[in-house]
């Protein structure tokens, strides 16, 4: 019984991270709003560090362009209601500006469901 549940807490984080994914790309600041927590802590390859607030008003102006997003090699831990998600990344920002990364995003499960409470990304020697 305990995997089955582990399973389907395991898929709803994907499910998740894929709402995220879509959110990102078709920006989606309603969609943005319920995925993130907000007390977010969303680090960026290069250091910089955004607020919940921060990362929405990137996203939904167009500051930060999210044109293709694939997650590889993921790895899911569930330890409670918190879920480390941890795989490899490539953001494509434009057709030339595609940025290859290692990311671990934590989330956290609410009664409204999985939100990620932070993100910390590597980037990838080329």
């Amino acid at each position: 019984m305990a995997l089955c549940a582990a399973d389907s807490e395991t898929k709803q984080v994907l499910a998740a991270m894929e709402s995220l994914k879509q959110a990102m790309i078709h920006r989606d600041g309603a969609a943005l709003e319920k995925l993130l927590s907000d007390d977010l802590t969303y680090t960026h390859s290069a250091g910089q560090e955004e607020s919940k607030a921060d990362v929405i008003k990137s996203i939904t102006s167009g500051k930060s362009i999210v044109e293709k997003l694939e997650l590889t090699d993921a790895i899911v831990r569930i330890n409670g209601n918190t879920a480390l998600v941890k795989g490899k990344v490539d953001l494509w920002h434009s057709s030339t500006n595609i940025v290859n990364m290692n990311v671990l995003h934590v989330w956290v499960k609410h009664a409204s469901g999985w939100q990620m409470v932070a993100r910390q990304a590597t980037r990838l020697a080329k």
